[in-house]
This record gives C-alpha cells, sequence and structure tokens, in this order.
C-alpha cells in the first residue's frame, strides 16, 4: 500500500492541488459564485444610488421653489393638493386608483 503512494506521490499532490485550486476557484470569499453574488450587489447599489439621486434632484427642486424668491404657482399647487382646497365655482374630483 505505502509502496503505490510512494510511486505516484507527484500524481497524488497533483491532485490534491488541483482540486484545493478547483474548489477555492469556485467557491471561498474570492470564488465564481462570491463574484456573481458581489456583482449582483454592486448593480442593486448603483441602482439604489441613481433612485436616491433622482429624489434628491426632485426635492431639491421643489425646495427652490419655496426659497427666497416664492413661486406661487408651486404654493397653490401644494395647497390644492395637501387641502383640497379649491376657488369659488369649481368642482374637485377625486380620482382613487385600483390596486389590482
Amino acid at each position: 500500500m505505502f509502496a503505490k503512494i510512494k510511486k505516484n506521490y507527484f500524481i497524488l499532490i497533483i491532485t490534491f492541488l488541483f482540486l484545493y485550486f478547483f474548489f477555492n476557484l469556485l467557491d471561498g470569499e474570492r470564488g465564481l459564485i462570491s463574484y456573481f453574488v458581489k456583482k449582483d450587489n454592486l448593480d442593486n447599489l448603483k441602482k439604489q444610488k441613481k433612485d436616491l439621486t433622482n429624489k434628491i434632484a426632485d426635492i431639491e427642486s421643489k425646495n427652490a421653489l419655496l426659497g427666497e424668491n416664492l413661486d406661487l404657482d408651486y404654493i397653490e399647487t401644494l395647497i390644492r393638493q395637501k387641502f383640497l382646497f379649491s376657488k369659488e365655482g369649481e368642482t374637485i374630483y377625486i380620482i382613487k386608483q385600483n390596486e389590482n
């Protein structure tokens, strides 16, 4: 038994090294599977960053309308939306969306 192992010692070591590198290539912290998980996570974070950047730009533009130079049309729009306020003779229609 030991004679066969001594004879094929080089092949045995190469086989174990090959298996070791193969499993570490696929699995592990720097493996191929981990790479795809991290890549997917990066794509999700980029998407979230883009969404948050758009929301920030929208809020900044609305904030600019309420800055030193008040935009009266925007304030009127806000009052109409929040308080369902209308002028005399106007009819307010509330449209409810069905979420089916």
